[in-house]
C-alpha cells in the first residue's frame, strides 16, 4: 500500500505508521530526492547549503514529529528553518519566499487531534508530483546521506516567519478591510495566532472564538467542519460576516451576517466575478472539481465566464490551473486556490479577499452570494459493491441516462466511484430538495441491486 496519500502520509500519530522513526527516515529520504534536483545542485555548486522550512500545526503530537523531521534533515547536512505554529500555506509561501529548497508541514489538517500528518513541498512551495512521492517512497530503504563535521545541517528558530507571511496576505488585498466587522473560528488550529492579527492590521473589526489550542482541541467542534458555533457567534454579535478555518487554515468557509453559509462555491462564484470584473481572471476561466454545484456553473455561464472540471481533490485543480496557467479554482469544501498569490489553497487569503470584495462593492455577503442559486445536493454512499463495474453496467447507465433525461437542465446526476473502498457515491442535484432526494435514491438501489459483491 502507498505511503503517500492525496495529501502527504497521514494517520494515527504514534501508531502503525506515523512513527518518530517513520518521520525521521522520511526526512532523510526526502533530502536525498530533494537534493537531487537542478536548484540543489545550482545551490551546492555555489558553495551554498541546501534550506528546508519546517512549520506544524498545534496538535501535541506535531511536537515529536517535527523533531524527528528536523533531525532526519540536519542529520542529512539540510538546514533547518523552524517556523513554529503556522498555517500549511504559509509554510509553502515561505519556501518560495527564501528561497528555500523544499519544506515539510506537520498537520492531519481537518482530522481530529489523535492524527497528524507529514506533507512535502518542493522548491517555490509547490506541491510534490506522484513521480517525485514515489522516489521518496522507495529512498526509504536505501542509503541515506551521512555528512560528518562541519557538513551536517543547523536547526535555526525561524524568528519573522509569521511576519513575512502577515505582509504577505495584507499585500495582496486590493483595499482594506475598514468598517468590517468579522467573526473568526480559527479551529484550535494553526491560524489562532497569525488569523486575528491579520485581519485586524487589515482594519477589520474581529471577534474571534475557536483560538486556545492545547494540542488536543484541534477541529473539535469548531471550525469549517462545525459551522454551528461561527453561525450563532455571527448573529449574537452583529458581526458582517464570519470566516471558519479548519486544522492547518488551507481551507474557508463563511457565514453572512443572518448565520447562513457560505460553501466553497459561493466563494468561488463571489471571486471569480470579482476577478473577471477587474480583468484579473485569466482566461476568464474557474477550475474546480465534478462535485461543485450546478448553480455554480449556470452562474458562471451567465456571466461569460468558462468553467473546468477534475477529479476532486485540490492537488487535480492545482494541476489543471499550472497546466492553464489559470488564476482561481477550488473545491466546494473551502480549498481555494488564488495563483496569484498562492501555490495552495490559503483560508487566510480566500477569507481576506471575500471580505475585502463586501468593502469594495459596499455589498453584504448575502448579497455577494446571490450571485448563485445553489441547488439541492443529494449524496448518498452505497457499500458493498463492485465499484469496476459502475461504468460499464448497462443497468446502471440506463437508470442515469433515465434519471438525467428526466432532470434536463434542471439537474444534474454523478456517480462516482471509491479510489480505496468498495463503494460508489451517487450524487443528484435538483431544482427540489424532494426531486433529489428521489433520483437519488432510486439510481442508489439500481447500484446496490446490479453492482453487489
Amino acid at each position: 500500500m502507498p505511503l503517500f496519500g492525496t495529501d502527504g502520509v497521514r494517520g494515527l500519530a504514534n501508531g502503525e505508521v506515523l512513527t518518530a522513526e517513520l518521520a525521521l527516515t522520511l526526512a532523510q529520504a526526502t533530502a536525498v530526492v530533494l537534493g537531487q534536483g537542478r536548484t540543489a545542485e545550482a545551490r551546492r555548486a555555489a558553495g551554498k547549503r541546501l534550506t528546508a522550512v519546517v512549520a506544524r500545526d498545534p496538535r501535541i503530537s506535531g511536537h515529536f514529529l517535527s523533531a524527528a523531521v528536523e533531525a532526519g534533515l540536519a542529520s542529512s547536512g539540510v538546514d533547518v528553518l523552524d517556523a513554529g505554529i503556522l498555517p500549511t500555506p504559509a509554510a509553502a509561501f515561505l519556501v518560495g519566499d527564501v528561497d528555500a529548497d523544499f519544506g515539510v508541514m506537520i498537520s492531519a489538517s481537518h482530522n481530529p487531534a489523535a492524527d497528524n500528518g507529514i506533507k512535502i513541498f518542493a522548491s517555490g512551495g509547490v506541491k510534490l508530483p506522484d513521480v517525485v512521492e514515489k522516489r521518496i517512497e522507495e529512498a526509504l530503504t536505501q542509503p541515506k546521506l551521512q555528512p560528518t563535521g562541519a557538513a551536517v545541517g543547523r536547526i535555526r528558530r525561524f524568528a519573522d516567519a509569521e511576519d513575512r507571511y502577515v505582509v504577505h496576505l495584507l499585500g495582496s488585498l486590493p483595499n482594506t478591510l475598514d468598517g468590517l466587522h468579522v467573526v473568526l473560528d480559527c479551529a484550535h488550529g494553526a491560524a489562532s495566532g497569525v488569523s486575528p492579527e491579520t485581519f485586524r492590521d487589515a482594519g477589520a473589526e474581529v471577534t474571534v472564538i475557536g483560538a486556545d489550542p492545547d494540542g488536543l482541541n484541534i477541529n473539535d467542534g469548531v471550525g469549517s467542519t462545525h459551522l454551528d458555533q461561527i453561525a450563532r457567534a455571527v448573529v449574537e454579535s452583529g458581526a458582517d460576516l464570519g470566516i471558519a478555518h479548519d486544522g492547518d487554515a488551507d481551507r474557508c468557509l463563511a457565514v453572512d451576517a443572518q448565520g447562513r453559509i457560505v460553501d466553497g462555491d459561493q466563494i468561488m462564484a463571489i471571486l471569480a466575478v470579482a476577478l473577471k470584473d477587474r480583468g484579473r481572471l485569466v482566461a476568464d476561466t474557474l477550475v474546480t472539481t465534478v462535485m461543485s454545484n450546478l448553480g455554480l456553473h449556470r452562474a458562471m455561464a451567465e456571466r461569460g465566464i468558462r468553467v473546468e472540471t477534475t477529479a476532486v481533490g485540490d492537488r487535480y485543480v492545482l494541476e489543471r490551473m499550472n497546466e492553464g496557467g489559470f488564476s482561481l479554482g477550488g473545491e466546494q469544501s473551502g480549498h481555494v486556490i488564488m495563483s496569484d498569490f498562492a501555490t495552495t489553497g490559503d483560508g487566510l487569503l480566500t477569507g481576506l479577499h471575500l471580505a475585502a470584495e463586501m468593502v469594495r462593492q459596499g455589498k453584504t455577503l448575502a448579497e455577494l452570494a446571490s450571485v448563485m442559486t445553489v441547488y439541492p445536493q443529494v449524496l448518498i454512499n452505497v457499500s458493498g459493491v463492485d465499484r469496476t463495474r459502475v461504468a460499464d453496467d448497462p443497468g446502471v447507465t440506463d437508470a442515469v441516462a433515465a434519471a438525467t433525461a428526466q432532470l434536463g437542465d434542471a439537474g444534474r446526476v454523478l456517480l462516482r466511484p471509491s479510489g480505496t473502498e468498495p463503494l460508489v457515491r451517487v450524487m443528484v442535484e435538483a431544482a427540489s430538495e424532494d426531486d433529489a432526494k428521489r433520483h437519488a435514491e432510486t439510481l442508489a438501489a439500481v447500484v446496490r441491486e446490479r453492482l453487489a459483491l
